[in-house]
Protein backbone atom coordinates (compact mmCIF):
# COMPACT_ATOMS: atom_id res chain seq x y z
CA UNK A 1 0.00 0.00 0.00
CA UNK A 2 2.53 2.31 0.64
CA UNK A 3 3.97 2.19 -2.39
CA UNK A 4 1.19 3.00 -4.21
CA UNK A 5 1.08 5.63 -1.59
CA UNK A 6 4.39 7.34 -2.46
CA UNK A 7 3.50 7.11 -6.12
CA UNK A 8 0.02 8.83 -6.30
CA UNK A 9 1.99 11.55 -3.79
CA UNK A 10 5.10 12.34 -5.68
CA UNK A 11 2.54 12.07 -9.32
CA UNK A 12 1.05 15.11 -7.66
CA UNK A 13 4.07 16.78 -6.04
CA UNK A 14 2.61 16.22 -2.65
CA UNK A 15 5.01 15.94 0.62
CA UNK A 16 3.42 14.02 3.44
CA UNK A 17 3.50 16.85 5.28
CA UNK A 18 0.85 18.68 2.91
CA UNK A 19 -1.39 14.89 2.94
CA UNK A 20 -1.18 15.12 6.37
CA UNK A 21 -2.84 18.63 6.74
CA UNK A 22 -5.28 17.81 3.95
CA UNK A 23 -6.59 14.25 5.56
CA UNK A 24 -5.99 15.32 9.45
CA UNK A 25 -4.04 12.11 9.61
CA UNK A 26 -0.67 12.87 11.75
CA UNK A 27 2.59 12.84 9.81
CA UNK A 28 4.01 10.47 11.97
CA UNK A 29 1.58 7.90 10.87
CA UNK A 30 3.02 7.98 7.20
CA UNK A 31 6.70 7.10 8.83
CA UNK A 32 4.75 3.63 10.70
CA UNK A 33 3.14 2.53 7.59
CA UNK A 34 6.54 2.96 5.50
CA UNK A 35 8.35 0.94 7.98
CA UNK A 36 5.46 -1.53 8.77
CA UNK A 37 5.05 -1.05 11.93
CA UNK A 38 1.38 -0.50 11.32
CA UNK A 39 -1.20 -0.65 8.98
CA UNK A 40 -3.56 1.99 7.21
CA UNK A 41 -7.26 1.73 8.73
CA UNK A 42 -9.95 1.79 6.62
CA UNK A 43 -11.06 5.60 7.55
CA UNK A 44 -7.46 6.67 6.46
CA UNK A 45 -7.42 5.10 3.64
CA UNK A 46 -10.45 6.23 2.24
CA UNK A 47 -9.41 9.71 3.45
CA UNK A 48 -6.12 9.66 1.30
CA UNK A 49 -8.42 7.83 -1.62
CA UNK A 50 -10.44 10.78 -1.34
CA UNK A 51 -7.77 13.70 -1.70
CA UNK A 52 -6.14 11.55 -4.63
CA UNK A 53 -9.09 10.91 -6.34
CA UNK A 54 -8.83 6.82 -6.68
CA UNK A 55 -10.91 4.36 -5.28
CA UNK A 56 -9.88 2.68 -1.66
CA UNK A 57 -9.90 -0.65 -3.35
CA UNK A 58 -6.32 1.28 -5.58
CA UNK A 59 -4.23 0.49 -2.23
CA UNK A 60 -5.32 -3.09 -1.57
CA UNK A 61 -5.88 -4.63 -4.91
CA UNK A 62 -3.26 -7.07 -4.93
CA UNK A 63 -1.88 -6.15 -1.26
CA UNK A 64 -1.07 -9.77 0.30
CA UNK A 65 -0.87 -9.89 4.09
Amino acid sequence: MYSKYVELRDKRGFSDYRVAMETNIPKSTFSEWKSGRSKPKLDKLKKIADLFGVPIAYFVDGETT
